[in-house]
Protein backbone atom coordinates (compact mmCIF):
# COMPACT_ATOMS: atom_id res chain seq x y z
CA UNK A 1 0.00 0.00 0.00
CA UNK A 2 1.40 3.35 -1.04
CA UNK A 3 1.59 5.94 1.73
CA UNK A 4 2.60 9.58 1.63
CA UNK A 5 3.02 11.41 4.91
CA UNK A 6 3.61 15.17 4.91
CA UNK A 7 5.22 17.04 7.76
CA UNK A 8 6.70 20.44 8.51
CA UNK A 9 3.67 22.68 8.25
CA UNK A 10 2.75 25.23 10.85
CA UNK A 11 2.29 28.90 11.65
CA UNK A 12 4.95 31.32 10.47
CA UNK A 13 5.23 35.08 10.21
CA UNK A 14 5.41 36.82 6.84
CA UNK A 15 8.97 36.67 5.52
CA UNK A 16 9.65 33.47 7.40
CA UNK A 17 10.60 30.01 6.17
CA UNK A 18 9.32 26.46 6.44
CA UNK A 19 10.52 23.16 5.07
CA UNK A 20 7.93 20.57 4.18
CA UNK A 21 8.79 16.90 3.85
CA UNK A 22 6.83 14.06 2.30
CA UNK A 23 7.94 10.60 3.30
CA UNK A 24 6.70 7.86 1.01
CA UNK A 25 6.51 4.10 1.28
CA UNK A 26 5.05 1.15 -0.53
CA UNK A 27 6.41 1.93 -3.97
CA UNK A 28 9.64 2.51 -5.85
CA UNK A 29 9.96 6.23 -5.22
CA UNK A 30 12.64 6.83 -7.84
CA UNK A 31 10.26 5.73 -10.61
CA UNK A 32 7.80 8.53 -9.84
CA UNK A 33 7.63 12.23 -10.52
CA UNK A 34 6.73 14.11 -7.35
CA UNK A 35 5.03 17.38 -6.64
CA UNK A 36 3.59 19.76 -4.10
CA UNK A 37 0.14 21.23 -4.52
CA UNK A 38 -1.86 23.54 -2.29
CA UNK A 39 -5.45 24.43 -1.66
CA UNK A 40 -6.56 27.59 0.07
CA UNK A 41 -10.07 27.96 1.53
CA UNK A 42 -12.61 28.52 -1.22
CA UNK A 43 -10.08 27.93 -3.98
CA UNK A 44 -9.16 25.05 -6.25
CA UNK A 45 -6.08 22.97 -5.65
CA UNK A 46 -3.12 24.35 -7.57
CA UNK A 47 0.33 23.12 -8.51
CA UNK A 48 3.15 24.65 -6.49
CA UNK A 49 6.19 22.71 -7.70
CA UNK A 50 7.02 19.44 -9.40
CA UNK A 51 10.17 17.39 -9.83
CA UNK A 52 10.73 14.60 -12.34
CA UNK A 53 12.54 11.31 -11.84
CA UNK A 54 15.58 13.04 -13.31
CA UNK A 55 15.17 15.98 -10.91
CA UNK A 56 14.00 18.54 -13.45
CA UNK A 57 11.84 21.07 -11.66
CA UNK A 58 8.88 23.27 -12.46
CA UNK A 59 7.33 26.01 -10.33
CA UNK A 60 4.20 28.08 -10.25
CA UNK A 61 4.97 31.69 -11.13
CA UNK A 62 3.76 32.79 -7.71
CA UNK A 63 6.52 30.86 -5.90
CA UNK A 64 9.44 31.10 -8.31
CA UNK A 65 12.55 32.34 -6.57
CA UNK A 66 11.08 31.68 -3.13
CA UNK A 67 10.36 27.92 -3.04
CA UNK A 68 12.66 25.02 -3.87
CA UNK A 69 11.56 21.43 -4.45
CA UNK A 70 14.03 18.58 -4.03
CA UNK A 71 14.03 14.84 -3.65
CA UNK A 72 16.15 12.25 -1.86
CA UNK A 73 15.66 8.89 -3.52
CA UNK A 74 17.65 7.13 -0.78
CA UNK A 75 15.04 8.29 1.74
CA UNK A 76 12.02 8.12 -0.60
CA UNK A 77 11.26 11.68 0.43
CA UNK A 78 10.43 14.88 -1.40
CA UNK A 79 10.96 18.30 0.17
CA UNK A 80 9.67 21.81 -0.31
CA UNK A 81 11.81 24.62 1.08
CA UNK A 82 9.66 27.73 1.39
CA UNK A 83 11.31 31.08 1.97
CA UNK A 84 10.01 34.65 2.07
CA UNK A 85 6.56 33.35 2.89
CA UNK A 86 3.57 35.59 2.25
CA UNK A 87 0.04 35.51 3.70
CA UNK A 88 -1.21 34.37 0.30
CA UNK A 89 0.86 31.19 0.70
CA UNK A 90 -1.56 30.10 3.43
CA UNK A 91 -3.11 26.79 2.39
CA UNK A 92 -3.13 23.07 2.94
CA UNK A 93 -0.13 21.64 1.12
CA UNK A 94 -0.38 18.21 -0.45
CA UNK A 95 2.31 15.87 -1.69
CA UNK A 96 1.77 13.92 -4.91
CA UNK A 97 3.48 11.03 -6.67
CA UNK A 98 2.76 10.55 -10.35
CA UNK A 99 3.81 7.60 -12.50
CA UNK A 100 2.07 6.28 -15.59
CA UNK A 101 -1.58 5.78 -14.70
CA UNK A 102 -0.85 5.95 -10.99
CA UNK A 103 -1.33 9.05 -8.86
CA UNK A 104 -1.03 9.12 -5.10
CA UNK A 105 -1.76 11.89 -2.60
CA UNK A 106 -0.87 12.60 0.98
CA UNK A 107 -3.29 13.83 3.61
CA UNK A 108 -1.99 17.39 3.55
CA UNK A 109 -0.27 19.69 6.00
CA UNK A 110 -1.49 23.16 6.98
CA UNK A 111 0.72 26.17 6.34
CA UNK A 112 -0.45 29.45 7.83
CA UNK A 113 1.42 32.69 7.20
CA UNK A 114 0.25 35.39 9.55
CA UNK A 115 1.56 38.01 11.92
Amino acid sequence: QVQLVESGGGLVQPGGSLRLACATSGTIFSFFAAGWYRQAPGKQREMVATITCGSSTNYADSVKGRFTISRDNTKSTVYLQMNSLKPEDTAVYYCNLEGGVHSYWGQGTQVTVSS
